[in-house]
């Protein structure tokens, strides 16, 4: 399992639209999205996003980095 913990640029970011365009968009082979995930202060009104996903097999470090690297694309949000 892997949990992440996403920051957006600030406090207008919908963390809400953010989750569930990161659960459908990061897709990687035995990859499995928990679809509960958590808004966590941060501090001055900004929120964080705390998800997590399931692996089925052993790639996890590989597929960690790709993962990371594509949210980390999503320049309207994070």
């Amino acid at each position: 399992m892997l949990v992440l913990e996403v920051k957006p640029w600030g406090v207008e970011v919908d963390l809400d639209e953010l989750a569930q365009k990161i659960m459908a968009e990061v897709k990687k082979e035995s990859l499995t999205w928990i679809p509960e995930y958590k808004k966590e202060p941060v501090a001055f009104g900004v929120f964080k996003l705390v998800i997590g996903c399931r692996f089925e097999d052993a790639k996890i470090p590989d597929t960690q980095e790709d993962i990371v690297d594509v949210i980390e694309q999503m320049d309207d949000f994070v």
